[in-house]
Protein backbone atom coordinates (compact mmCIF):
# COMPACT_ATOMS: atom_id res chain seq x y z
CA UNK A 1 0.00 0.00 0.00
CA UNK A 2 1.21 3.07 -0.79
CA UNK A 3 0.73 6.63 1.27
CA UNK A 4 0.28 9.83 0.89
CA UNK A 5 2.42 12.65 2.72
CA UNK A 6 1.06 15.34 4.44
CA UNK A 7 2.75 17.98 5.94
CA UNK A 8 1.81 21.38 7.66
CA UNK A 9 3.50 24.62 6.90
CA UNK A 10 4.23 26.61 9.97
CA UNK A 11 5.84 30.74 10.31
CA UNK A 12 5.49 32.45 13.49
CA UNK A 13 6.48 35.23 10.76
CA UNK A 14 2.88 34.53 9.44
CA UNK A 15 -0.07 35.31 11.36
CA UNK A 16 -2.45 32.64 12.66
CA UNK A 17 -5.65 33.44 13.20
CA UNK A 18 -7.38 31.16 14.83
CA UNK A 19 -6.62 26.84 15.66
CA UNK A 20 -8.85 25.55 13.57
CA UNK A 21 -6.63 25.44 10.65
CA UNK A 22 -3.21 25.39 9.04
CA UNK A 23 -1.28 28.35 7.62
CA UNK A 24 -0.20 26.03 4.87
CA UNK A 25 -0.67 22.10 4.04
CA UNK A 26 1.82 20.54 1.79
CA UNK A 27 0.11 17.21 -0.33
CA UNK A 28 3.09 15.10 -1.96
CA UNK A 29 4.04 18.03 -4.03
CA UNK A 30 1.54 20.64 -3.98
CA UNK A 31 1.07 23.32 -1.00
CA UNK A 32 -2.40 25.06 -0.28
CA UNK A 33 -1.75 28.53 1.41
CA UNK A 34 -4.66 29.32 3.42
CA UNK A 35 -6.23 32.57 2.84
CA UNK A 36 -4.10 35.83 3.80
CA UNK A 37 -5.64 38.97 4.77
CA UNK A 38 -3.55 42.38 5.11
CA UNK A 39 -2.83 41.56 9.19
CA UNK A 40 0.31 42.45 10.56
CA UNK A 41 2.08 39.31 12.40
CA UNK A 42 3.69 41.32 15.24
CA UNK A 43 0.20 43.70 16.29
CA UNK A 44 -2.12 40.63 15.26
CA UNK A 45 -4.67 43.70 13.02
CA UNK A 46 -5.03 44.68 9.93
CA UNK A 47 -3.22 46.99 8.36
CA UNK A 48 -4.26 50.51 7.78
CA UNK A 49 -4.72 52.18 5.00
CA UNK A 50 -7.33 50.78 2.70
CA UNK A 51 -6.91 47.89 -0.09
CA UNK A 52 -3.38 48.45 -1.26
CA UNK A 53 -1.34 47.96 2.02
CA UNK A 54 -3.54 45.40 2.80
CA UNK A 55 -3.21 43.50 -0.31
CA UNK A 56 0.67 44.30 0.07
CA UNK A 57 0.42 42.75 3.59
CA UNK A 58 -1.25 39.58 2.67
CA UNK A 59 1.32 38.86 -0.15
CA UNK A 60 4.11 39.78 2.08
CA UNK A 61 2.30 36.94 4.59
CA UNK A 62 2.17 34.64 2.02
CA UNK A 63 5.11 34.91 1.19
CA UNK A 64 6.23 33.97 4.50
CA UNK A 65 4.70 30.77 4.37
CA UNK A 66 6.06 29.80 0.77
CA UNK A 67 9.36 30.17 2.50
CA UNK A 68 8.55 27.98 5.28
CA UNK A 69 8.22 25.58 2.98
CA UNK A 70 11.02 25.91 0.60
CA UNK A 71 9.13 28.17 -1.86
CA UNK A 72 8.45 31.29 -3.12
CA UNK A 73 5.80 33.06 -5.47
CA UNK A 74 7.01 31.35 -8.40
CA UNK A 75 5.67 28.58 -7.16
CA UNK A 76 2.29 29.38 -6.94
CA UNK A 77 0.34 28.38 -9.89
CA UNK A 78 -3.06 29.55 -8.88
CA UNK A 79 -4.57 32.23 -6.28
CA UNK A 80 -7.97 32.94 -5.47
CA UNK A 81 -8.68 36.44 -4.27
CA UNK A 82 -11.83 37.78 -2.12
CA UNK A 83 -12.82 41.74 -2.38
CA UNK A 84 -14.97 43.39 0.08
CA UNK A 85 -15.33 45.50 -2.95
CA UNK A 86 -14.74 44.57 -6.80
CA UNK A 87 -14.08 48.42 -7.28
CA UNK A 88 -10.89 47.69 -5.65
CA UNK A 89 -9.68 45.33 -8.53
CA UNK A 90 -7.69 47.54 -10.19
CA UNK A 91 -5.76 48.47 -7.22
CA UNK A 92 -5.25 45.58 -6.20
CA UNK A 93 -3.73 44.46 -9.50
CA UNK A 94 -1.18 47.13 -9.08
CA UNK A 95 -0.02 45.52 -5.73
CA UNK A 96 -0.22 41.91 -7.08
CA UNK A 97 1.99 42.31 -9.85
CA UNK A 98 4.57 43.71 -7.67
CA UNK A 99 4.66 39.69 -6.70
CA UNK A 100 3.82 38.06 -9.55
CA UNK A 101 5.81 39.07 -12.23
CA UNK A 102 5.42 36.78 -15.15
CA UNK A 103 4.34 33.55 -15.67
CA UNK A 104 1.28 34.27 -13.84
CA UNK A 105 -0.47 32.07 -11.70
CA UNK A 106 -4.13 31.29 -12.81
CA UNK A 107 -6.71 33.43 -10.80
CA UNK A 108 -10.25 33.58 -9.43
CA UNK A 109 -11.76 36.88 -8.12
CA UNK A 110 -15.00 37.20 -6.38
CA UNK A 111 -16.54 40.06 -4.37
CA UNK A 112 -17.50 39.06 -0.83
CA UNK A 113 -20.25 40.05 1.27
CA UNK A 114 -17.63 40.20 4.02
CA UNK A 115 -13.87 39.05 5.02
CA UNK A 116 -12.47 38.15 8.92
CA UNK A 117 -11.65 41.21 10.79
CA UNK A 118 -13.12 43.77 8.81
CA UNK A 119 -10.38 43.30 6.32
CA UNK A 120 -11.10 44.79 2.67
CA UNK A 121 -9.52 41.45 0.34
CA UNK A 122 -8.10 37.92 1.04
CA UNK A 123 -5.57 36.05 -0.81
CA UNK A 124 -5.12 32.14 -0.82
CA UNK A 125 -2.61 29.50 -3.22
CA UNK A 126 -1.71 26.80 -4.77
CA UNK A 127 1.73 25.93 -5.05
CA UNK A 128 4.55 23.74 -6.31
CA UNK A 129 7.88 22.56 -4.58
CA UNK A 130 10.66 22.24 -6.15
CA UNK A 131 12.25 23.55 -9.22
CA UNK A 132 9.51 24.99 -12.03
CA UNK A 133 11.03 24.73 -15.89
CA UNK A 134 8.71 26.98 -18.08
CA UNK A 135 7.94 26.03 -21.40
CA UNK A 136 6.26 27.88 -23.49
CA UNK A 137 2.32 26.52 -24.92
CA UNK A 138 2.51 27.38 -28.49
CA UNK A 139 -1.36 27.31 -29.99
Amino acid sequence: MSFTLRRIIYTPNAPVRSDVYSQAVVVDKTMYVSGQIGMDPLSGQVVAGGVKPEAKQALVNMGEILRAAGCDYSNVVKTTVLLADMNDFNDVNEIYKQFFQKNFPARAAYQVAALPRGARIEIEAVAVLGPITEISSAL
